[in-house]
């Protein structure tokens, strides 16, 4: 019985049964119901009374006349180490969803990189093939035609064709954020964790510069769609973002063509703006993505009069692929890839345009706000 007692005791959230140092082993006080609710109340006042505070609760408190001052202060040290506990434990319960769900994220790089191996094992081999049984002209025409950047941007003219290119937008985007459309290089320093941005790469050997994150945000999927979207309230370099018309994809999705200016990093060169079509829709697991990419036209948008004092630079398909996490929270993946115009800008600035590093560390500052 007194075994019983005592499990029962230990076990007990409600503070019913505490043990007083210097009786035996299988000894323990029993409160009230009704004491058990006066000391909660002032647990949450003072959850450390100090000696003569425990007097004064004895002397204010005639429900807890019975009780010695011992006992009221071995209460109140199990009342503390259980609430202790209960924190540690919601603490090691949320860094374990962390956990779990970097580990989603590294398998599926992980796979990311198994798949880019094999291509390029099989790229290889026929490269190889292919000089072996062709002649050097032949050679060169071929590799003309593997390595000719494609025409990344699109004629928008025709309305009817907007669907089209956000259907291309949308594969495109999402062969870069889980693909092997690019290159991905993961930056140095970089190392996942529960406490870290995440996982951010950046592109190698590609047109433009690019960069790829991918972290875990404490927010369901919409909102962070909603914040992602909102870009002149977290990327400090846009200066401005207008939405020039919105309209139904007719597949639960939604097309808009925007119009965005960007600040320069100097003044010694003018700034960049930016002429596209972003789609929002929703894929098949309940995964929420917003891919973007330039469209024609050196003057679109509303504020084409404005834009004369501006670069137009061109966005390559990029975007945003938010997934609900297990436990709450998001999995986010970012994918930016731009064509600055480097051309136009003096030699000694064009670090500035053509690192995919520079795009990766604003990236991250990004993902961990």
């Amino acid at each position: 019985m007194a075994a019983a007692v005592a499990m029962r005791g230990g076990s007990s959230d409600s503070g019913g049964f505490d043990k007083v140092p210097g009786m035996d082993s299988g000894k323990y006080v029993r409160y009230t119901p009704e004491q058990v609710e006066v000391l909660e109340r002032l647990y949450i006042d003072c959850p450390k009374p100090s000696s003569s505070r425990r007097q004064q609760l004895l002397r204010e408190c005639p429900i807890l006349s019975n009780i010695e001052p011992k006992q009221i202060k071995v209460w109140f040290q199990n009342r503390r180490c259980r609430d202790k506990q209960r924190k540690e434990s919601s603490r090691l319960q949320a860094v374990n969803r962390k956990l779990t769900a970097m580990n989603k994220l590294l398998m599926e790089e992980n796979e990311r990189l198994q798949k880019q191996v094999s291509q390029l094992v099989h790229e290889n081999a026929h490269m190889r093939q292919q000089l072996q049984n062709t002649s050097l002209a032949n050679d060169t025409s071929c590799e003309s035609n593997v390595t000719a950047p494609p025409n990344a941007i699109r004629d928008a003219s025709n309305p009817s064709g907007l669907l089209a290119i956000a259907e291309e937008t949308f594969t495109e985007f999402l062969s870069k954020a889980t693909g092997t459309a690019i290159d991905w290089v993961q930056m140095p320093g970089m190392k996942p964790g529960p406490d870290s941005v995440g996982i951010v790469a950046i592109s190698h050997g590609c047109r433009g510069v690019a960069a790829r994150a991918c972290g875990l945000v404490n927010l369901e999927p919409t909102k962070v769609i909603e914040i992602l979207k909102d870009r002149p309230s977290w990327f400090r370099d846009c200066r401005s973002l207008e939405v020039f018309t919105m309209f139904p994809a007719g597949n639960g999705g939604t097309i808009e063509l925007i119009y965005m200016q960007m600040y320069a990093p100097t003044t010694l060169v003018p700034a960049r703006d930016f002429w596209t079509l972003r789609y929002t829709t929703t894929m098949e697991d309940g995964s929420l993505v917003v891919c973007e990419r330039s469209l024609t036209g050196s003057g679109g948008g509303p504020n084409a009069a404005s834009a004369q004092q501006f670069v137009r630079a061109e966005m390559l398909p990029s975007g945003y692929l938010v997934r609900p996490c297990e436990g709450g929270g998001s999995i986010v993946h970012i994918v930016d890839h731009l064509d600055l115009e480097a051309w136009s800008v003096p030699e000694v600035l064009r670090p500035l345009y053509e690192s995919s590093r520079v795009v990766a560390q604003k990236m991250t500052t990004v993902v961990h706000a």
